[in-house]
């Protein structure tokens, strides 16, 4: 059964103009190696990565504040190379609440010229 579902498109260009130090208070280690690895695109992966961000928050219809951290969401890559949601502390548990133990989290993104998005579905059994 879904129980929720976001999406959320932005800016490619929105990260060209931040300090690598907010960079390193909203994206983890593992998400900045990612795009360092890959530097013609690496405002791409930011932006796709906070999309990913925004898209779960508003699958599970909470937002970032005193109990979600940026770093609680974040994405990976398994061994394919297919983008992942790792979800943590606070997030982990509206999560949990919203849909309990048993669940699953989707995650597709893309880009396109100056634009990229994100779609999450949160499903349970």
């Amino acid at each position: 059964m879904i129980v929720g579902i976001g999406i959320d498109l932005i800016e490619c260009g929105r990260f060209l103009d931040w300090s690598a130090f907010k960079k390193q208070r909203i994206f983890t280690k593992k998400e900045l190696e990612y795009a360092d690895n890959d530097n013609a695109n690496a405002e791409r992966h930011l932006a796709n990565f906070w999309a990913a961000r925004e898209a779960f928050l508003k699958a599970i219809g909470t937002g970032f504040g005193d109990d979600i951290s940026f770093s609680d969401v974040s994405v990976v890559h398994n061994d394919a190379g297919r983008p992942e949601l790792l979800i943590v502390g606070g997030a982990h548990a509206a999560l949990k609440e919203l849909a309990g133990d048993d669940v699953r989290v989707h995650l597709s993104v893309t880009d396109q010229d100056d634009y990229c998005a994100a779609m999450v579905v949160v499903e349970t059994k």
